[in-house]
């Protein structure tokens, strides 16, 4: 697992806080930043993903046993 550009703490927050505070960090990142989600709510797994296919970005890994961690470039 490589080191992302950011790492953005959600763990604890339930649906949809973790996308929405992804959502809030992505602008201030240059393009091509990969950002890497903390979240322990099950529902990340799907959510995040869902939010990158609708924004445009690239969901790039899942690491279930991280935290569990979800990298996005954006």
């Amino acid at each position: 697992m490589s080191e992302p550009d950011e790492v953005l703490d959600c763990r604890g927050q339930r649906c949809p806080l973790p996308v929405i505070n992804l959502a809030r960090r992505v602008p201030g990142l240059p393009a091509g930043a990969v950002v890497r989600v903390l979240a322990d709510d099950p529902a990340a797994a799907v959510d995040i993903p869902a939010w990158c296919r609708m924004r445009g970005h690239e969901f790039l890994a899942a690491h279930p046993h991280a935290g569990p961690a979800y990298d996005v470039r954006v």
